[in-house]
């Protein structure tokens, strides 16, 4: 039996849902204001998020929205 390994984006993704849940950040929100929580490593975030098409003034729930990460 093999172990799947989820995607890096998948942990940035439940992190950010989390935080939709808990009312920090709503749905509209803009995905920059994730870089006022992430501090030090939000610049490797907002590469990977622009290596994936989003822009940092897509809403967080766009983020959230994604189903499936696939690296190309």
């Amino acid at each position: 039996m093999t172990k799947q390994v989820a995607h890096p984006m998948v942990k940035l993704q439940r992190q950010v849902e989390s935080l939709v849940n808990s009312k920090v950040l709503k749905p509209t929100d803009s995905i920059w204001k994730i870089a006022l929580l992430y501090g030090d490593e939000w610049s490797y975030w907002k590469s990977e998020l622009m290596d994936f098409g989003f822009s940092m003034q897509d809403p967080v729930q766009d983020l959230i929205a994604v189903e499936e990460w696939e690296d190309e």
